[in-house]
């Protein structure tokens, strides 16, 4: 089980104060993975970090934009400097300001969904890349799609596009970076209990039919993302990448 260890890594997770991303980083500090954790929120990224340092291991906070390119470029340079290398990406930060038909939808509110969830990621990952280049022991990417990028989800159309849009560049990157030793891989979660789905299970009524045709009877919990993600950056994963790994509770199966 020595291969699932993380000890000596150092981990990048945006989005990681509160969530999946939090629950990722305390995942990857257990480990054995020092964390680095971006978010906007500066109290949100000290209480995440207790808890990774809970774990024993090290955290850095970055007050990160990820719509910003010089954000980006400080969030690399900062980890670099603490930790002396990067060795996993999670590229989990994502918005998603609109509900509805996706006819509705203006072009700030296009140019916002996509920037976040799709440009954001590919702007990182190229900057990890870099890193993980002259470091020369390669590295993995790990992407946040959703289920929604698999199949449209009622209202939630704008979404869904940008989500399957982080599926296909999850491919393209590992196709294109595996001779460089970097794996780029994808979890899809299904719907999981945290403050940026509250709109969908909120409503014990609507919570009821969802769950009365998944197979595991509930939704999902942030840790429940925290193995798949260890186990994707982990040399227990070496020979897996180009991959999206669905973690929903069997919905999108059964």
């Amino acid at each position: 089980m020595t291969s699932f260890s993380l000890a000596g890594k150092v981990a990048v997770i945006t989005g990681g104060s509160r969530g999946i991303g939090r629950a990722i980083a305390i995942g990857m500090a257990e480990a054995g993975a020092n964390v680095v954790l971006a978010a906007r929120k500066a109290a949100d990224l000290a209480e995440a970090a207790e808890r990774v340092k809970e774990t024993g291991r090290e955290a850095l906070t970055v007050e990160t934009n990820v719509r910003d390119g010089a954000a980006l470029e400080n969030l690399v340079r900062q980890t670099v400097e603490r930790f002396g290398r990067l060795d996993i990406l999670v590229n989990n930060a994502a918005t998603n300001p609109v509900f509805g038909p996706i006819a509705g939808i203006d072009e700030r509110a296009f140019d916002t969904v996509m920037n976040t969830n799709v440009k954001s990621m590919l702007m990182l990952s190229k900057l990890a890349r870099e890193q993980m280049k002259q470091q020369g022991t390669g590295g993995s990417i790990i992407n946040v799609s959703s289920t929604g990028g698999l199949r449209p989800g009622r209202g939630l159309g704008m979404y869904s596009v940008s989500k399957a849009a982080v599926i296909m560049l999850t491919r393209v990157c590992a196709g294109e970076w595996g001779s460089d030793g970097i794996r780029v891989n994808c979890i899809a979660p299904g719907l999981i209990k945290t403050e940026f789905s509250r709109a969908l299970w909120d409503n014990e009524e609507r919570l009821a039919a969802t769950t009365s045709t998944m197979p595991a009877g509930r939704i999902g919990l942030s840790e429940d993302l925290a193995g798949a993600a260890v186990y994707l950056a982990s040399d227990a994963a070496s020979f897996v990448t180009a991959q999206t790994i669905v973690v929903d509770g069997g919905q999108t199966g059964a």
